[in-house]
């Protein structure tokens, strides 16, 4: 039995994900180093990419100007692109297991993010009622 044994623990071995089989994390994040990737990575890496900076500057238009149908068209934009993050797969279906790897880290923390600023951008924008904060009576 010893050698069938051998046998099925090296093809386990050989079936786990390692770095070292990576194809996924190839297609992913080319230059990772091995170490895995937490979910405050993950969003730091999601945020700093050129679709999220350039709508993290509009965000800040938009609290500046205060503007409502800027405010939507934001909010359709973050929506758009959290739709990316989390639905769009590479071609061959790697995003689960580059997961499984480490190489990249769950979108929940920049999912949080893109919709807290939505709601901080609604709630900043929506005008204010006339009477409001008077006493009535």
């Amino acid at each position: 039995m010893g050698p069938v044994r051998r046998g099925l623990t090296l093809a386990l071995l050989a079936a786990l994900p390692l770095p070292a089989w990576a194809d996924a994390c190839a297609a992913y994040r080319p230059g990772w180093d091995g170490v895995p990737v937490g979910a405050l990575e993950e969003a730091l890496t999601l945020m700093m990419s050129p679709a999220a900076l350039f709508l993290l500057i509009t965000t800040a238009l938009a609290f500046r100007l205060r503007r409502q149908w800027l405010t939507l068209a934001l909010c359709l934009a973050w929506s758009g692109l959290v739709a990316l993050v989390t639905f769009v797969d590479l071609p061959g279906g790697s995003r689960q297991e580059a997961l499984a790897q480490g190489c990249i880290g769950p979108p929940t923390l920049f999912i949080a993010l893109a919709g807290a600023l939505c709601v901080a951008l609604v709630l900043f924008t929506t005008p204010k009622q006339k009477g409001e904060g008077e006493g009535k009576g």
